[in-house]
């Protein structure tokens, strides 16, 4: 079978270095003994080197015509490679409610929604390997007080350990996309519950981010129908900026937030 054509509309970018793909697939050995769901295997890449590993692996992919060029070249992987969208899979099914490891070469357009499931599933996934477009791992990996630090950076470092492991040049892809690519690994921190309302944590970060340059007193009026107490705004914390807050500010602020909506 010819090789497939890489399709625009699912940001497809192929890998086509063996070493670099070489060194994604070794990414999950920091956890050696769950399974391997890897995600946009493509033409295989990283797959040849990750199905000799002595685990289960099954991998998903949304082209049909990468299905199909999966099934002929991986031919004892055939009953794990999973015509379907990641996005809309329980997963909890994929390997019958165990612990799996997620990889990939992720989507540009997609990798915020892939790690956002992630969150959701994180005691499914206890770590999380793979190439995303170098700014995005920037983020993810970024501490307060610095520009890149964002909503991805405390909802993912809130339940993980983010490691920032290489960067990848663009002229290692057909097509080249248009930007460095880079390689993480995420590890799930020893957090089993974050101490506040999970749900308004979530709402909080995301809400004050969309104004970053602001404070935090004005930009958390937006989480009030009624107006809060006057001492709630004249609290220290209300005159900074959310890139100044770590995880565990998020996690006070929120009770503070939590305090004025519920008593």
């Amino acid at each position: 079978m010819k090789q497939v054509r890489p399709k625009k509309k699912l940001g497809q970018h192929f890998l086509i270095d063996l070493n670099i793909a070489k060194r994604i697939a070794d990414t999950v050995d920091s956890y050696p003994d769950i399974p391997v769901l890897e995600v946009g295997p493509g033409m295989g890449v990283m797959t040849q080197f990750l199905v000799d590993k002595p685990r289960e692996l099954k991998v998903v992919e949304i082209d049909r015509e990468s299905v199909v060029y999966l099934n002929e070249h991986f031919p004892r992987l055939r009953e794990n490679i999973i015509g379907a969208d990641f996005l809309r899979m329980p997963l909890d099914e994929v390997f019958n409610g165990k612990s799996f490891v997620l990889t990939g070469n992720y989507p540009y357009d997609i990798s915020s929604q892939i790690f956002f499931k992630m969150i959701d599933n994180k005691d499914l996934i206890p770590c999380c390997t793979g190439m995303i477009q170098h700014e995005m791992a920037q983020r993810i990996a970024s501490k307060p007080c610095n520009k890149a630090y964002g909503i991805l950076s405390v909802l993912i470092q809130a339940w993980y350990d983010v490691e920032y492991l290489f960067m990848v040049d663009e002229n290692v892809f057909n097509p080249p996309p248009k930007v460095k690519s880079a390689v993480i690994r995420m590890t799930r921190n020893n957090v089993t519950e974050l101490g506040c309302d999970e749900k308004l944590f979530k709402r909080i970060v995301k809400t004050v981010f969309n104004q970053r340059r602001k404070m935090l007193r004005v930009t958390l009026k937006q989480i009030f129908t009624t107006q809060a107490s006057e001492d709630f705004y004249q609290m220290e914390i209300m005159t900074k900026r959310p890139e100044h807050l770590s995880v565990a500010d998020f996690v006070k602020l929120t009770n503070l937030v939590s305090k004025q909506l519920y008593e």
